[in-house]
């Protein structure tokens, strides 16, 4: 029975990892695309931004959200401070790509700049830094005593 829990265990863990790979790998493609708009000033790239970002947007609020669920889940042991930091970067990359996102919406031609590329950038290494500390497994329990 055990191992049986274990072994589900390690499958959510790498299906949590999964959801997490989107919003790291979807920020790091909007910081290129930020960049590539600085450049050119070819509107279509700030464009590909915007849903770059929202997609993102969309699964960084699921990671979060199950970051959420696996706090509640784990009141009563010792590992609750890991996935309380994962969930706070989480967190505080979905507000900043929400400012993000409003900031790429923007009419004109200011409408990346340097402050929606310096957001990019902040998403980028909050997503990072969640899925590093969710695939490390510093969140979790340890299985050998």
């Amino acid at each position: 029975m055990r191992t049986t829990t274990l072994g589900v265990r390690q499958s959510l863990r790498g299906l949590h990892g999964l959801i997490l790979g989107f919003p790291a790998a979807l920020f790091t493609i909007g910081v290129m695309t930020d960049i590539a708009y600085l450049k050119t000033a070819e509107i279509q790239w700030t464009n590909f931004s915007q849903w770059l970002i929202t997609s993102a947007l969309v699964f960084g609020g699921i990671a979060a959200a199950w970051s959420l669920v696996a706090i509640v889940l784990s009141l009563r042991t010792s590992i609750r401070l890991w996935r309380v930091v994962e969930f706070g970067a989480l967190a505080l990359m979905f507000v900043l790509g929400l400012i993000n996102a409003f900031k790429h919406s923007q009419d004109g031609w200011s409408s990346v700049g340097a402050f929606g590329l310096t957001l990019s950038i902040l998403c980028s290494l909050l997503a990072l830094i969640a899925g590093f500390i969710a695939i490390s497994g510093a969140s979790d329990e340890e299985i050998a005593r």
